[in-house]
C-alpha cells in the first residue's frame, strides 16, 4: 500500500483472486503491477501464477515481499532466488511457479520471544513499539522495490541492504 500511494495507484479486484493496482515508475518510467492476494499467505502460489499468466510475466520480474523470522525487526534485505526457509508462502510460491528465480524484499520481524510458538508469533498483532517503527520499515520496503525496479537486484541490494 505504501507503494502504491507513492505512485498514485488504487487496488481494485482481480480474477486472479488478488487486489491489483498498475502504474508507472516516474513519468514513462517502468511499468508496476503491485498485487496483494487475496487468499491466506501459505496459499499465495496461485494468485502468484495467476497474474503471471495474465500480465505475461517471466519469474525474472517478480518481487514478493514477506516477513522474515531470520532477519532482525525493522531491516529490510534484498535476496535474488534460494530456498523458502520454511516460509509457508515462498513455499507455496515456488511449488505453484516451479522456480524460485524471484526476487524478495525480505521484511525482518525477529524472532519469537522466550518459547513462545513461531506460529503464534507471526500472527500476533504489533506492540506499540513495533507499531510506532513499521511505517519507516515500510517505506524502506517501497524504497527496496522501486531499486529493484529502476537499478537491478544487485545495485539494489548495495544500496539496500545492511552493511556489515
Amino acid at each position: 500500500s505504501v507503494l502504491a500511494d507513492r505512485l498514485g495507484a488504487t487496488f481494485k479486484s482481480h480474477k486472479s483472486n488478488a487486489s491489483v493496482a498498475e502504474a508507472r515508475l516516474g513519468a514513462g518510467g517502468p511499468k508496476i503491477i503491485l498485487a496483494k492476494p487475496g487468499s491466506y499467505m501459505n496459499t499465495s502460489g496461485g494468485p502468484v501464477t495467476s497474474l503471471m499468466k495474465f500480465f505475461d510475466l517471466d519469474i525474472s520480474h517478480v518481487v514478493v515481499l514477506h516477513d522474515e523470522l531470520d532477519i532482525p525487526a525493522e531491516d529490510v534485505r534484498i535476496k535474488l532466488g534460494g530456498g523458502h526457509g520454511g516460509h509457508n508462502g515462498l513455499r507455496d510460491i515456488i511449488s505453484a511457479c516451479g522456480s524460485n528465480d524471484f526476487t524478495r524484499v525480505r521484511i525482518g520481524i525477529g524472532r519469537p520471544p522466550g518459547r513462545m510458538d513461531t506460529a503464534d508469533f507471526v500472527l500476533k498483532d504489533f506492540n506499540s513499539t513495533e507499531r510506532k517503527n513499521l511505517p519507516l520499515t515500510l517505506e524502506l520496503a517501497a524504497d527496496a522495490v522501486e531499486e529493484i525496479v529502476k537499478s537491478g537486484v544487485l545495485e539494489a541490494q548495495n544500496k539496500i541492504n545492511p552493511k556489515g
